[in-house]
């Protein structure tokens, strides 16, 4: 697609960058709500890419895992200015949550505020956000009976057998049942526009994804070093959730609290606290890498698990026309998604409302905060501070 802005490279990689960090500071409600955000500002007023190939740049991010709105936004920074667009469209929208989530996380730490009540209130936020999540992605990802059950077979196998590799093993099986029950599904969406990535730097990306995934486990045994198993927990965080970031609770939770990196009450403070900032959901690992390692440990999980998202995003958009014309892509696709619910509906269990709601009238509050969502539909952050409140008043 033609470039339709004036000026040099250097201009548009600036109005990126400031665009996306307005954005940054200004886009709640999750990644369903980012993409409403990104096609008012870059398609409608901006006109950055025309509405097909917002479509299809949409459908790329739901296949891949990792954080959508996220890939969607440095898809059109790379369509704007090439990969430098990609990264400045990223920094500007990952900026403003990931400083607010390190300093939260220092300031929890300084003030040693782990058994405040308006943590507790933070936890049972989570709980309403998570429920809300389930219940919104339960109707647009499982509508039929077919997939409801791929939900509660997610379900069940992850309340069953609780380990770190256990939802890896889940979204496995389900892309393979996926690719049985579903396989006549056929991709009927327009098609992709040519992004400026070469097919031979896509290949090297993909190199490197896999590379890494397989490299940092043994370098982590190796070495013993704390630096690299955080990044590796992180890394593969980043490269096994699908479904954006409510989903990597859990992955997370396995990875870090089993371990004694951080503990529970401050993992679902810290996740009730990410619900208050606008911005990727992802940036809650900024707030656990500084809980664990101080402002450069937030920096360190921030990197490292949204490095698969550009891995994966530069490799496959060279590919990603002929990819999914391919019988039976779609239907894995299909069969992943509906396991996603599963896995949400899981960690709403646990850990989430089996460490929060310890009382009726933490019921009653969870209940009160999810109800200002769903049916007021408050904004997200209100909801967060009368959660905190609550939580005060309750202890």
């Amino acid at each position: 697609m033609k470039d339709t802005g004036n000026g040099s490279t250097l201009h548009r990689l600036v109005e990126i960058f400031f665009v996306s960090l307005r954005l940054g500071l200004t886009s709640f409600g999750g990644p369903i709500a980012h993409l409403g955000y990104f096609h008012s500002e870059y398609i409608e007023k901006r006109k950055w890419m025309d509405e097909k190939g917002y479509a299809d740049l949409v459908a790329l991010a739901q296949f891949l895992p990792g954080p959508a709105s996220s890939q969607v936004g440095i898809g059109i920074g790379v369509m704007r200015a090439g990969i430098s667009g990609g990264l400045a469209a990223f920094v500007g929208f990952t900026l403003p949550s990931a400083v607010t989530l390190i300093l939260f996380a220092l300031l929890v730490d300084v003030y040693d505020a782990g058994g405040s009540g308006w943590l507790h209130g933070l936890k049972l936020v989570a709980v309403a956000v998570v429920a809300q999540a389930v219940l919104q992605m339960g109707r647009k990802l499982a509508p039929d009976l077919t997939r409801k059950a791929f939900v509660l077979a997610a379900l069940s196998m992850l309340l069953i057998w609780q380990n770190a590799y256990m939802q890896i093993a889940v979204i496995l099986v389900s892309a393979a049942a996926g690719l049985l029950v579903f396989r006549n599904r056929e991709d009927t969406g327009p098609p992709i526009m040519k992004f400026p990535i070469s097919r031979r730097f896509g290949a090297v990306c993909l190199f490197l994804f896999f590379g890494l995934l397989a490299l940092l486990p043994i370098l982590k045994e190796a070495t013993g070093s704390a630096a690299v198993s955080m990044f590796d927990s992180f890394y593969r965080a980043g490269s096994f959730v699908f479904g954006g970031g409510h989903v990597v609770l859990p992955l997370l939770q396995q990875e870090f609290v089993p371990a004694g990196w951080i503990g529970e009450q401050s993992f679902l403070a810290g996740y009730g606290a990410a619900q208050a900032v606008p911005g990727p959901l992802f940036t809650f690992a900024a707030y656990l890498g500084a809980v664990m390692d101080g402002w450069p440990g937030g920096l360190l999980a921030t990197v490292a698990i949204f490095l698969p998202a550009f891995l994966l995003l530069f490799g496959t958009l060279p590919f990603w026309d002929s990819l999914r014309a391919r019988p039976g892509i779609q239907g894995a696709v299909i069969g992943v998604n509906a396991a996603v619910v599963g896995i949400l509906l899981a960690a709403l269990y646990h850990p989430i409302w089996t460490s929060s709601v310890e009382a009726p009238e933490d019921f009653a509050l969870a209940a009160v905060l999810f109800s200002l969502l769903v049916f007021w539909k408050w904004p997200p952050w209100i909801v967060v501070v009368l959660g905190a409140a609550g939580g005060v008043l309750l202890a």
